[in-house]
């Protein structure tokens, strides 16, 4: 790890008790993205009953630096209907993980969090036999095309949502 990283002292499913601390750290990434003017989050996504989903299903995972949590995300092993019809190609066929919702808090930023997440998520999977990852990100969030970029992913096409079109990544990590 580099000087500026946090240390990170758990990889762990959120529970219900930390819903509190999840939905201000997602409030914080919302009126980030409303601030700089991007259209991926808003006041209506994602909100605390999404997180709550996630928690609900087992999906939600958080990452602490020992008291505090320091980032969030919805990894999901059942796929997503979206990425059913890209326009393009995925890398593979086989069964992956997806990742939503992620994101960082404002005291954590810029100093390896998300990565060290993506890095436990494809752990996470690896465990479960799974051979890729896939997300997808709207075109004007630059931290997470940085971060796909960073982390080996390769940009395969575009995916379609009610709410617009997102560019859509896998890594494989078998």
């Amino acid at each position: 790890m580099e000087h500026n990283e946090y240390r990170i002292v758990d990889f762990r499913i959120a529970t219900i008790h930390d819903l509190h601390a999840i939905s201000s750290i997602m409030q914080d990434a919302v009126d980030r993205m409303l601030a700089e003017g991007k259209k991926q989050w808003n006041r209506s996504y994602p909100t605390s009953d999404h997180i709550a989903a996630d928690i609900k299903i087992g999906a939600g995972y958080i990452m602490t630096d020992g008291n505090n949590i320091v980032a969030y995300g919805a990894v999901l092993l059942s796929g997503e209907p979206a990425y059913e019809n890209i326009r393009g190609h995925w890398l593979s066929d086989n069964r992956y993980a997806v990742i939503h919702r992620l994101a960082v808090s404002q005291k954590a930023q810029g100093k390896g969090v998300a990565t060290e997440f993506l890095r436990n998520v494809e752990l996470y999977a690896s465990e479960k036999g799974i051979d890729s990852i896939r997300a997808d990100t709207n075109f004007d969030n630059q931290a997470m095309l940085h971060l796909f970029e960073k982390c080996g992913f390769t940009y395969c096409g575009e995916i379609s949502y009610p709410n617009g079109q997102r560019l859509a990544f896998e890594k494989l990590i078998k």
